[in-house]
């Protein structure tokens, strides 16, 4: 089972000094197979997801920039794979996307199905392309069927693996790869996992995305108010126990969505032994 970690561009140098510790320090405790980094709104951290993802690949990790279809062209996309193929990088995470505020229309591929077409198109067998899956069904989405029929369709375009939406509720995921596998799907299907350190926070990325709280787990982090401590302990617990079971059942791999935060990471893999230390 792989552990793989996802990151964002940071914003200033301090925020680059940061991400820079916060790297090294899950490197040394998980070794993970490899590192994704973001790709903002409309292409608003292209920049930095090209400047992140050059450091981390200079620093002889493995790294998966994000591509997204808002706001890329495909002269755009073109240049971008040109420059991550140069670097020798070999994975990529192919996205729709979300449409930021004020930005009315996708750009000339809409749908993540048509982008990995496209990087096929453009640069054949060379990336190992991951795409997005929604256990709990995609925000936007008609029908749970008609979501995860899609989601077929991204794989039959062309990609290697898929990365979950993260989920709080393992029979959402277990019903989805299930479900996906019964109409040809035949690639890993990653859990996306994340760690619980502010309620203040989740509530507001699961509202955006879609990702349901359970509500025992959302009445328990109201009930802690502003104590920051019981929050991160009792998330920390039922995180740990997702992950459990997700093991148990055999999932091929585990994707962390860091918030570019190291010790959240580092003590759910510990909790579950997967860090270096347990291994030796």
């Amino acid at each position: 089972m792989e552990l793989s970690v996802e990151f964002f561009p940071p914003k200033t140098p301090e925020g680059e000094a940061r991400l820079l510790q916060t790297r090294e320090r899950i490197t040394t405790a998980l070794q993970p197979a490899f590192y994704s980094v973001t790709f903002g709104a409309g292409g608003s951290t292209q920049s930095g997801t090209l400047q992140t993802v050059e450091a981390i690949h200079r620093a002889g990790e493995v790294v998966a920039p994000h591509l997204s279809c808002v706001g890329s062209s495909k002269e755009l996309i073109t240049k971008l794979l040109s420059q991550y193929k140069a670097l020798g990088i070999k994975r990529i995470v192919a996205l729709r996307g979300d449409l930021p505020s004020g930005m009315g229309q996708y750009g000339e591929l809409q749908h993540a199905n048509q982008l990995v077409e496209f990087i096929r198109q453009e640069t054949g067998d060379w990336f190992h392309i991951e795409v997005a899956a929604y256990p709990e069904t995609h925000p936007q989405a008609q029908s749970p069927s008609k979501d995860i029929a899609y989601f077929a369709q991204k794989i039959k375009a062309g990609a290697n693996s898929a990365i979950t939406q993260y989920f709080f509720n393992s029979d959402a995921y277990f019903r989805f790869v299930d479900d996906a596998y019964q109409l040809g799907v035949d690639v890993p299907v990653v859990a996306g996992i994340m760690p619980i350190t502010s309620s203040t926070q989740l509530l507001r990325f699961s509202d955006a995305c879609g990702a349901e709280i359970p509500r025992w787990i959302r009445l328990r982090l109201l009930a802690y108010g502003d104590d920051s401590a019981s929050i991160k302990a009792f998330g920390e617990d039922v995180v740990s126990t997702l992950c459990e079971q997700l093991i148990v059942a055999g999932v091929p791999g585990l994707h962390f969505y860091s918030l570019n935060q190291a010790e959240p990471v580092i003590r759910i893999a510990q909790n579950l032994q997967l860090d270096q230390a347990s291994k030796t």
